[in-house]
């Protein structure tokens, strides 16, 4: 065993996301290349100065509920129970794989914004007597762990990590950490975002975070490209199952990979921007790979944070040659999902680890859309541009920045059968 641990495998994937409700849809727009963008229509956008976002279509929360609990849920909460419910179905759990020895770490940088926003509006016109007793429960960041340990009866750890935009990725690392140790035998990690909503989005746009590009919102999302101008911000919900990898093997599950690194630190530089310097980014690539055994020779892909904002791509793309050295990185595969299916906030780390053992498993990397001309500070690296590109992926990294200088990296590699 790697560094006396316990092995972990992902032996489920369960998503929601703007590319689709399920994994199969949501994988087969991210390999065709296909934007998630639109104008946001789950409110007036008229009077805000970003009017573009991507949104989940075709979510029935009561194809995965009861109508009860359902409207007892804000809509991340129902969300993350949805993926979960997909992530355990395809991993070939049932019950009695559960219960005591199974947990959650689910992220959300947010909680619940539309209960919050809207119980606000019912105690500014209605007054306070007038607020639900389900508020408080329905909008903290720790429900979307806590209602799919209800729901699915989880008696294990629950992990609910809230770093913005590194969330999801710690909620992956930690998961893991918790099967290495030997304190659950199954984890759920990933996250869960529901902030496609007045507020959360006019906060957001006041950072100067959001990209403006309303008249063209498909390609509003175009990172490492010299005319990107800001994030898309998504909602969604996206979850692995984490496994302990003789239990899967006993039960004779096929694993997507293996989750056997993970890296973390914080920046100590500044509210919203990445530190220059890029220590932090540089540190967590590499521990993830010192806990994985691997050397930086070995990584064939990285997914990217890549959030299409004019500091922050430049910043990664310099961290990335310098953890994996020059002459490697010119020949590792290199992504933003966030091109179609949009920065998830909390959520984020949880697309983009599903979609990097997506891709392990397959043997895909996938593209970065919207690159119409390469930003001359981000070369150095073999950018995916435009199509998926087949190939052998033995290890790879997903990386995450937060602000506040929360950065989070997990290292993946393929499981051989």
């Amino acid at each position: 065993m790697r560094n006396g641990d316990r092995r972990v495998v992902v032996t489920g994937v369960g998503m929601v996301t703007p590319l689709g409700v399920g994994t199969e849809e949501t994988w087969a727009a991210v390999l065709a290349g296909r934007s998630g963008a639109g104008t946001i229509t789950r409110f007036d956008p008229s009077e805000h100065l970003c009017q573009v976002a991507c949104e989940v279509d075709g979510f029935e929360p009561e194809d995965f509920l009861d109508r009860r609990a359902a409207r007892r849920m804000d809509r991340m909460a129902q969300m993350a129970v949805a993926a979960a419910r997909m992530a355990v179905e395809d991993a070939g759990l049932g019950d009695a794989d559960l219960g005591p020895v199974a947990g959650a770490s689910i992220a959300s940088g947010n909680g619940g914004n539309e209960t919050y926003e809207g119980s606000y509006r019912v105690l500014v016109e209605r007054g306070p007597e007038r607020i639900s007793p389900l508020t408080l429960p329905s909008s903290i960041p720790n429900m979307g762990a806590g209602q799919i340990s209800m729901q699915l009866g989880l008696g294990g750890p629950l992990v609910v990590p809230v770093s913005a935009c590194a969330s999801g990725t710690h909620a992956i690392g930690e998961g893991a950490d918790v099967v290495r140790r030997g304190a659950a035998e199954v984890m759920i990690a990933g996250g869960t975002e529901a902030g496609v909503t007045p507020f959360c989005m006019a906060a957001l746009d006041a950072t100067r975070a959001l990209s403006r590009r309303n008249d063209d919102p498909e390609a509003a999302s175009r990172p490492f490209d010299t005319g990107r101008d800001g994030f898309v911000a998504a909602e969604g919900a996206a979850v692995i199952v984490l496994e302990e990898a003789e239990r899967a093997a006993a039960r004779g599950a096929e694993p997507y990979c293996e989750v056997a690194g993970y890296g973390l630190n914080g920046d100590a530089y500044h509210l919203t921007e990445p530190d220059p310097s890029r220590r932090g980014q540089v540190g967590a690539m590499r521990a993830a790979l010192a806990q994985a055994g691997l050397d930086p020779e070995e990584i064939d892909y990285v997914n990217a944070h890549g959030t299409s904002t004019p500091t922050g791509d430049p910043c990664e793309s310099g961290a990335i040659r310098e953890a994996l050295g020059d002459a490697h990185a010119r020949q590792t595969a290199v992504s933003s999902t966030k091109s179609m299916h949009g920065h998830g906030m909390g959520a984020a780390g949880g697309f983009e680890g599903a979609i990097t053992a997506l891709a392990i498993r397959e043997d895909v990397a996938p593209p970065t859309i919207n690159v119409d001309e390469l930003d001359p500070e981000c070369e150095g690296l073999d950018h995916v541009i435009g199509e998926a590109r087949p190939m052998t992926i033995r290890a790879a990294l997903s990386n995450s920045f937060g602000f506040g200088g929360h950065n989070a990296v997990v290292a993946m590699t393929k499981v051989e059968r």
